[in-house]
This record gives structure tokens, sequence and C-alpha cells, in this order.
């Protein structure tokens, strides 16, 4: 069976202005750039050194000297990547040129009324908006998708993603301490990425705790996404585990009527070195012994899925492309179901009537 797994790059590209540099921009969005040969046109960062750094070191041809300074130097058609903390979004983006192209950090805002303030600006503003929930272009997930669309494995019925590792928190200084840290800032990639599968769930039951030992505000969460009677949907994180590597997992699963998949998504175990990537998949055939095949794919979900979603946003604002795959319209839906995960979750179970009898 022919898999295809390769990102539709944009025909014609445009100059990229990053907005901030974190270390998400090192260790993901310049290597992606630069391996897709993207334009970075220029840098800019509240704190100019560690902007000038990152240009030194992928040859970023310019540093600006403040938000204001790149937008007023920019091409008519940049593209603007932000890639700020939440807080920063609103007027930041206020200050954009009407109906620019726009590719924002996620979460779309650290809580939804933050959300919903980004959302206003942007509709007012015309933007051309889209939100980097980048783990839709991961290889592993693009492969699958493939499988799914071609009917490979028939009607999904299950799909459940499990992480069991240990996550090194404090090399995350600015969210360590976010008092919505588990779903907002890890699980929303996973919550998405079922969206994406799926469609917009119908109901929510989620619970998300905190460790003992740990005055972080969660680390671990169950997040049950209701569909039709059939379909099972789970996510289900575990940051805690300090056990060594033995019994760590980080994986999607698919099942359908004709067939699974099982991703395994090797850059959350030993964060931040991580593990190799693993993809397999099992078709069944009438009369025959159910089979795993696995499949060996180039790139991972850093760098290599940041491609997928600034590509999608130049093929769009080119018009090259009628979709666009993240859009803030879409992702807002994800902000809904987040929102719903933690009220389910601070609202409780339903008690057992103990004694009623």
């Amino acid at each position: 069976m022919e898999i295809n797994y390769q990102y539709t790059l944009p025909k014609t590209s445009r100059p990229i202005i990053i907005i901030g540099a974190g270390g998400i921009v090192n260790d993901a969005h310049m290597p992606a750039y630069r391996k897709a040969g993207f334009e970075v046109y220029g840098i800019t960062n509240r704190t100019k050194e560690r902007a000038e750094k990152i240009a030194e070191k992928f040859d970023i041809p310019r540093v600006f000297d403040s938000i204001d300074d790149a937008i007023a130097q920019a091409p008519e058609n940049a593209v603007f990547d932000l890639t700020l903390m939440p807080n920063q979004f609103v007027a930041t983006l206020e200050k954009l040129p009407d109906g620019a192209p726009v590719l924002i950090q996620k979460p779309l805002g650290d809580y939804f009324e933050q959300t919903k303030k980004i959302i206003e600006v942007c509709r007012r503003k015309k933007l051309i908006a889209a939100v980097n929930c980048q783990l839709r272009f991961a290889p592993y997930i693009m492969v699958a998708r493939d499988l799914i669309n071609k009917e490979a494995i028939g009607k999904i019925y299950d799909m459940e993603v499990k992480v069991s590792v240990y996550t090194p928190w404090e090399i995350f200084p600015n969210v360590m301490y976010h008092p919505r840290l588990e779903i907002q800032q890890h699980s929303i990639h996973h919550i998405d990425l079922v969206r994406s599968f799926l469609g917009d769930p119908k109901g929510i039951m989620a619970k998300t705790l905190k460790h003992p030992a740990k005055e972080m505000s969660s680390t671990r969460t169950n997040v049950i996404m209701e569909y039709e009677d059939d379909v099972r949907a789970l996510v289900s994180t575990n940051h805690d585990h300090v056990f060594g590597f033995d019994h760590q997992e980080s994986y999607v699963k698919w099942e359908g009527t004709k067939g699974a998949i099982y991703a395994k998504m090797g850059l959350l175990m030993n964060y931040p070195d991580g593990v190799p990537d693993a993809f397999e998949y099992c078709i069944l055939e009438e009369g025959k012994k159910p089979e795993w095949k696995t499949k060996k794919l180039e790139g991972s979900w850093f760098p290599d899925a940041f491609i997928g979603t600034m590509s999608s946003l130049i093929c769009y604002a080119n018009g090259e492309s009628d979709q666009l795959d993240t859009s803030i319209e879409d992702i807002l839906k994800t902000m809904h179901v987040v929102e719903a995960a933690y009220k389910s979750s601070d609202m409780g179970g339903v008690k057992p009537e103990y004694g009623s009898i």
C-alpha cells in the first residue's frame, strides 16, 4: 500500500518575521524553516541579545530593536510568527497590519477570557491567523491520517493517547508554576489531535491532578471525549513516572473495523533527548492471522511538524489552498474542549450513594 506523509510546501514562499526568541525558536521553528527552505527575514525579542544569538546561529539577516521596528520594516507579503507567551498576544496582534498572515504559538490564551480577546482582535483586523498546534503534522500522524482517509482501517471506534513519562518541568520556567499546567500547556496537543480525527466531541469527562510532593498545579490528567455510543476517545497523561524507562509509554493508537494503527511519540520519552519514534499498522485480512507491519519514517514531531503549520498558513495566504488546517476558528473549538475539561475536573464525579440500601 502506498502511504503518503509529505507536506504540501508553498509554491511561492513568503518572508517570515519571528517575534520572540525563546527555546522553541531555537529547537523547532528555525530548524524546521531551514529544512523547508523558508526565508526568515528577521527576528526580534524583548531581550535583544537572545535574538542576536539565534540570528547568528541560523544566519538570520536582521535583528530588530522592537516589535514596532520589525513591523515597520516588514515586507508587504510578510508572515508573522508569534512565539510569545499568551499574555502578550493581544497587544502584539493589535500592532500587525490588517489582513496580515500570522502564526500564533499555542495555547490560544492562558484562560478562556483571554482566548476571546485574541479571537476578537483577529476577527476585527481580518488577520489570516493560525495556531501552532503542530502535532497534527508530525510524520507518524500524517501517515496515520493518510491510512485512515483511505479507509484502510475502516470506521474508527477507538482512539487513545497515552503518555506516562517523566517530564523535567524545570526546563520550562515560564509555565512550570502555571495554575493550569497540564491540560492548558500539554494535553491541549492531544485533545486537539483527537478533534482533528474524530471531530467535535459532544461531551467531556476529565480529572487533572497534582503530585503530592510537587508544587505544580497539575501533572496528570484523564480526559474522556464523548462521541457516538460505539466510539471511545481517551487522553491519559502522567508526567511523574520517575521509575526509569522500562515502563514509560508515549503513543497514539487508533482501532477501526478493518485494522489498527500504533504511533510511538518518542520525543516525550527521556525528554528533552527523546527516543526513536515507531509506526506500526495492522490491516485485517479474512482467513489470516492479524499481522503488524512497521514503516520507517523520516523526521519527527520536533522540528518537522513545524514545517506543516507554517506551510499550511503560507499556502492559504497565497491562495494555493482553500483550507487553513489550524485556523483560529478551528482551534477555538479545541479551547472550548479544554475549558470543558477544567469545568468537569472542578465539578468532580458522581458520588456513589453508599449505605442507601
